[in-house]
């Protein structure tokens, strides 16, 4: 159990992930303020659509890997 803490905490510090938090504690802050542009929205729903829709194909391929 703790190699499964150390492991996910490891993968939580990967590049991808760390910009993916920032730029939704900015997200917070700005809406918090009420300061979001278009254009912030536009660059924040990329980056979540693509760091979600990467976690989807990794539990995909390791589902159709077990298979």
């Amino acid at each position: 159990m703790y190699e499964i803490v150390i492991r996910r905490l490891g993968n939580l510090l990967s590049v991808k992930s760390l910009v993916t938090l920032t730029l939704t504690g900015v997200f917070a802050v700005m809406t918090m303020h009420q300061a979001v542009s278009q254009e912030f929205m536009t660059v924040y729903s990329v980056v979540i659509a693509f760091y979600f829709g990467t976690q989807v194909q990794k539990a995909q391929g390791a589902v159709e890997g077990k298979a």
